[in-house]
């Protein structure tokens, strides 16, 4: 954990002095910038940009045979969403969650306050509970 801690701290400090030296040059700043056409993804080209406090969590792992992504919410399978999540033990697991045959109507505020009190949303629990993911929709 220290040492992803001093890591992060060189990366900030060199990004601080990268920007004084920026705003001394002069006031006219030269700026690369990209673009991507329609058949390019921002993630296969430059990656994920996120990074984690623990070194333990990642982005994607293996479940049944094949990679997945982890903490990403995606239309399901079995019920209206699923989620691939890593739990206590380390293994990945999937989370799902949803009445397929129900619409969400967020957008109407006396809905989205009784479902919130109705699944207690203020405290929803660990990520590997589908209360946690619903609340988070919601």
């Amino acid at each position: 954990m220290s040492q992803l801690s001093n890591e992060m701290k060189r990366l900030r400090d060199s990004i601080t002095d990268a920007i004084r030296d920026e705003e001394t040059i002069n006031s006219e700043t030269v700026t690369n910038e990209v673009v991507l056409e329609d058949d390019q993804d921002f993630h296969e080209e430059y990656g994920y940009l996120a990074f984690s406090e623990d070194e333990t969590d990642m982005f994607e792992a293996e479940y049944q045979g094949r990679s997945v992504k982890l903490n990403k919410p995606m239309r399901g399978d079995v019920k209206k969403f699923k989620v691939y999540v890593k739990n206590d033990k380390g293994n990945t697991i999937k989370v799902n969650f949803g009445d397929p045959n129900m619409k969400i109507k967020k957008s109407n505020p006396a809905r989205r306050k009784s479902f919130r009190a109705r699944h207690n949303c203020d405290n929803p629990g660990p990520k590997t509970k589908a209360r946690y993911w619903s609340c988070r929709k919601w």
